[in-house]
């Protein structure tokens, strides 16, 4: 009897170690694509080319793909809204310029780019490992569903249009304003060191 308990305990450990180092490896690797934006949601895309693929080849899962719709409009949504939202606390929320002498202030969003493409991704690949089990695969007539999802996202959409005119922020940082070229200086300081 002491046997049996103690090899179960003893298998566990490594058990936990290996996770723990795969958890360390995939923080690290995830870590190096933080930068890389461009080839993350390249990938993203093929993550999801793949799963319309899946499901068209199946047809079936529109439940499934009913909720990762709603999901993916939810994280849309807070990628689009700022961090402090001037309709909930005028008082805190940061000032925006309003003319081209004020500060640049970059919008800060509620949801950044790196969480928004992760969990994004994450969703897609949950909702791909769901269409291999047919638990999931509940009957459903699809055209309601993908109507009622396109009303969710235009009626969505529309409001969070109106409150970026409303408080006139754009939800993309289009870069500080340039005033001059840097050329010049450069060239005129090169110049001067000879």
């Amino acid at each position: 009897m002491e046997g049996s308990g103690g090899g179960a305990a003893s298998s566990s450990p490594p058990v936990a170690k290996y996770l723990n180092d795969f958890s360390k490896l995939f923080q690290y690797y995830l870590d190096k694509s933080t930068p890389h934006s461009v080839y993350r949601w390249i990938g993203t895309l093929v993550i999801a080319i793949i799963y319309v693929l899946r499901t068209f080849y199946v047809q079936g899962f529109y439940i499934v793909s009913y909720g990762l719709g709603i999901y993916l409009l939810n994280l849309l949504i807070g990628f689009l809204s700022p961090l402090v939202d001037p309709e909930l606390d005028p008082s805190n929320a940061p000032m925006l310029p309003t003319k081209g002498s004020d500060e640049f202030k970059p919008f800060i969003r509620r949801l950044p780019e790196f969480k928004f493409w992760y969990s994004f991704t994450k969703a897609l690949c949950i909702a791909f490992v769901m269409t291999f089990f047919s638990v999931f695969d509940v009957p459903v007539f699809w055209p309601i569903l993908l109507c009622y999802w396109f009303v969710l996202f235009v009626l969505t959409m529309r409001r969070q249009i109106a409150h970026m005119i409303k408080y006139k922020y754009i939800p993309f940082n289009l870069g500080k304003q340039k005033y001059g070229s840097k050329k010049s200086s450069a060239g005129s300081s090169g110049s001067r060191a000879d």
